[in-house]
Formats: structure tokens, C-alpha cells, sequence
């Protein structure tokens, strides 16, 4: 998993040591994907930090990316372009946060406005995907493998990113999507 840098900034030479992720994704030889191909970057937003996920549409499956800690946009926005320059994505992925009656809230309306200032900037789709619980999953998770608590906590935003890109991948397969 990346590590958080002063000022929320994670160069490339930080991801090659990374061992949890590869520097670039595998490439595999299957068939074309039913909808939507390649590379998919996704995103749990949060006024402080935002987690990031990686995957592959073809074979529908998240890994966590990283985090920014950037909490300016601009700062946020040009964390995100190094990603996509990188990643070259095909579209995006945002978690939309939900009351859990599914009522829209102030950082509901915040995440809306970042899918629409992704899908402005970078011309790309942007899909929003209820995240409904997302982070208490991802804390259980953290859990699971011993790393919860406060020590661990910055890691639950990129494998919560991480579940909302799974969650998308699992639904586009689902029969009706």
C-alpha cells in the first residue's frame, strides 16, 4: 500500500517499493469485457482524505491504490491528474455517501460536485456507487487481517475505495445492470 508523504504528494519511485501493489496493473489475455473496458480508478471521498482503488474491468476486481491527503481541491485535483496520466483510466468510480434511509446529506452533495468536477477536468465518465457502510466494512476487514485501530485507521479510506470499485464491479455483472 502507498505510504502517506508530507504534504499528501506519493511519487512513483514511493509505488515501486510498495509491495502490496504492482507499479502498473497486470495485463491478462481474456475476453473482451461485456461493458466498459480497462482500467477503472476509484475513489472514497472525504473532506480530509480521499482513499483510492485500482482495477481492471475486464476481470472486475479492486485492489487499494493509495490515499490523498491533499485537502485543498487543487491540491486534490492535481494528486488525482498524476493518477490518471498514470492509470490512463477508461472512467471513474465515486462512493456517494448515504444516510442510511439512502437521504442525500452535505457530503453527499460535496461528492456529487467532485464527480462532476472529475468528469469536467479529466473527460472521462464518472459512475457514482452507493457507499452505504463502506467504511465500517473496510474497518472490519482492517480487522481481520490485524491491522485495526487508530494505527491502521488512514488505511481504511483506500480499502474502503476499495470495496466501492468491488461493489461496482459486482453489480455491472449482476443480471438487470
Amino acid at each position: 500500500m502507498l505510504e502517506r508523504r508530507e504534504g499528501g504528494r506519493v511519487s512513483s519511485n514511493d509505488k515501486a517499493r510498495s509491495t502490496a501493489m504492482p507499479a502498473s496493473p497486470p495485463r491478462f489475455s481474456l475476453p473482451a469485457p461485456r461493458t466498459g473496458t480497462g482500467t477503472v480508478l476509484a475513489f472514497d471521498f472525504g473532506e480530509k482524505f480521499t482513499g483510492v482503488a485500482v482495477g481492471e474491468s475486464s476481470v472486475s476486481m479492486a485492489h487499494p491504490l493509495g490515499l490523498i491527503t491533499a485537502e485543498s481541491n487543487a491540491a486534490r485535483m492535481h494528486e488525482i491528474a498524476a493518477l490518471v496520466a498514470e492509470w490512463k483510466p477508461g472512467f471513474l468510480v465515486v462512493g456517494l455517501p448515504l444516510s442510511m434511509d439512502g437521504t442525500e446529506h452535505g457530503l453527499t452533495r460535496r461528492c456529487r460536485r467532485f464527480a462532476r468536477q472529475l468528469e469536467s477536468r479529466f473527460r472521462l465518465p464518472v459512475r457514482l456507487v452507493d457507499e452505504r457502510l463502506s467504511s465500517a466494512a473496510a474497518e472490519e476487514a482492517l480487522r481481520a487481517v490485524g491491522k485495526g485501530g487508530r494505527k491502521h485507521k488512514l488505511h481504511a479510506h483506500q480499502v474502503s475505495a476499495q470495496i466501492i470499485l468491488q461493489s461496482y464491479f459486482d453489480d455491472a455483472g449482476s443480471p438487470g445492470s
